[in-house]
């Protein structure tokens, strides 16, 4: 029993550290322009954007059904897509690496600071998909 205690509590230590794992940056201008931003880089890459969540407006509207008053965004959407390239490219060397789809850039606004970022992937083949997050930002921050 205590070895299953333990192995929950290491579980539940691995899950914390893993949810922040993410690369963000700091984006100068308002959160629509942010999301203006976004949008166009990934269809840019020439990449289809399938779903847009608006999880600030979730988190906003349900924050007092489950009983709680804290404002953790001002707003806050994430764009999903994939690309087909680099998810084949992924999977034929780990067909598992479906776990990671589909792929998706947040914008986020909290107090007077808007951020655009990504979960951060695995090291080896799925640093593919990180570099093109990465090139999605970047090009979103007119870098």
């Amino acid at each position: 029993m205590k070895r299953f205690l333990f192995a929950a509590y290491l579980g539940a230590l691995a899950t914390a550290a893993t949810a922040e794992d993410a690369t963000t940056y700091i984006f100068d201008g308002s959160f629509d322009d942010a999301v203006f931003s976004v949008e166009n880089a990934i269809i840019g890459q020439g990449l289809v954007i399938d779903y847009v969540s608006h999880v600030g407006d979730m988190l906003n509207r349900t924050g007092a059904d489950v009983g709680s008053d804290v404002m953790l965004f001002e707003a806050a959407d994430i764009f999903v897509f994939c690309s087909a390239n680099v998810s084949r490219a992924v999977m034929e060397t780990d067909p598992m690496n479906i776990a990671h789809c589909p792929y998706g850039i947040f914008v986020a606004e909290r107090g007077d600071e808007v951020m655009i970022g990504y979960r951060d992937y695995p090291e080896g083949e799925m640093q593919q998909v990180q570099a093109l997050l990465d090139g999605i930002v970047r090009d979103a921050l007119g870098e």
